[in-house]
């Protein structure tokens, strides 16, 4: 039976980046885009695929208060580092029938944004990134 207060509110979401939560954050995806090849086979005319990769991509979404990502990512970035970084999502509506967490590894931020504002408008930031693996933590049983 479907319970509608089960359903999972976003509202409360949070990210940890390196462990520090990222109070600031109004959203996170998080997307493993599976790449195929084709697998011909004799007698069938359908095009029969088999995966042979994958590739992370997300994004985490931030009201503008503070620069403390473009910091984070500049500095290292000027001085010819590659930033590499771990990244914690986690979902826990209280109506919910538990928690589920994702811990996202190797997180490269695919951009940097110096400036993104508009007059009238409460400024947002949306960084991009990549990631190579992940695990859960913690996920919601099925009832």
């Amino acid at each position: 039976m479907y319970d509608s207060k089960r359903a999972i509110n976003g509202t409360y979401g949070e990210v940890c980046l390196e462990g520090e939560l990222v109070r600031e954050a109004t959203g996170l995806k998080a997307d493993m885009a599976l790449e195929f090849i084709d697998v011909p086979m004799c007698g069938d005319l359908a095009k029969h695929q088999k995966v042979s990769g994958m590739s992370g991509n997300g994004s985490i979404t931030m009201t503008k208060v503070n620069s403390r990502m473009a910091i984070k990512l500049s500095d290292m970035l000027k001085k010819g580092k590659t930033p590499t970084f771990t990244i914690i999502s986690k979902l826990a509506d209280p109506d919910a029938y538990g928690a589920e967490r994702v811990v996202l590894k190797n997180c490269q931020f695919s951009t940097l944004t110096l400036a993104d504002w508009t007059s009238g408008q409460v400024g947002s930031i949306t960084q991009n990134f990549t990631f190579t693996d992940w695990d859960y933590l913690d996920i919601i049983e099925p009832r």
